[in-house]
């Protein structure tokens, strides 16, 4: 086969997915949660009411500068992205230990 001719196999097979996939209808709500019922993977998830779901909005963050120590620092940033997060994570359960004794 040349590759002329598998570039056209190809497109044609693309185009004949494509129309098999923009053909399906998308599912009413019934049949949606019907199927995640029917999931097994779903089977230990209750249904959540978000009707008094609050939007919560981070506090602003101010950047600063602050000397750390090393093994400080070599710790948080061993434990992966967002090492900034976790010191300010410590630091505030820090403040709200105090506050409340």
């Amino acid at each position: 086969m040349s590759v002329k001719s598998t570039k056209i196999a190809s497109v044609t097979h693309h185009e004949s997915m494509t129309r098999r996939v923009t053909k399906k209808r998308q599912m009413t709500d019934v049949e949606l949660d019907a199927a995640v019922a029917s999931d097994p993977d779903w089977a230990e998830f209750e249904p959540i009411d978000w009707s008094k779901a609050e939007v919560v909005v981070p506090a602003k963050k101010q950047a600063i500068s602050i000397r750390l120590d090393q093994d400080l620092i070599d710790y948080f940033k061993a434990q992966g992205p967002g090492y900034q997060r976790r010191i300010n994570a410590v630091l505030r359960s820090y403040m709200r230990q105090r506050k409340v004794g």
